[in-house]
């Protein structure tokens, strides 16, 4: 017996990071604005399974658009998944603990930094 149907696969963790990081690394290098990408999520706890989102953060030196404006300039289409972002601004990103605290301890927990042109990316 024969199918004639396709069969999908789901792509490893490993793969996924890869590509994730390859996609940093070229966003990195045409937006000199951007300080650090990092994955969090399923992805960055190391427990990714088939039909996981890829969540990603990035953190900007400045930004002062609207959050939903500062989706727009990032094309993941290159990623191998759906993506989600969250757009920090530096500034946004040192005093999260201040105005989101639970955030801020998931992230703290969870972020694996895939690009990051500062030294310390950790909340302040």
């Amino acid at each position: 017996m024969s199918s004639t149907g396709s069969v999908l696969r789901w792509p490893s963790s490993e793969a996924v990071l890869e590509q994730a990081r390859v996609w940093a690394q070229r966003q990195a290098d045409a937006n000199p604005d951007l300080e650090a990408v990092g994955v969090f999520g399923s992805y960055g706890r190391g427990d990714a399974g088939v039909g996981s989102d890829l969540d990603l953060l990035l953190i900007l030196r400045h930004c002062d658009l609207p959050v939903w404006e500062r989706l727009r300039r990032w094309d993941t289409s290159p990623l191998p998944l759906a993506t989600d972002l969250l757009v920090y601004s530096r500034a946004e990103w040192d005093t999260l603990p201040q105005w989101n605290p639970k955030l801020a301890d998931v992230l703290g927990r969870d972020v694996r930094w895939l690009v990051s042109s500062v030294s310390d990316v950790r909340q302040g």
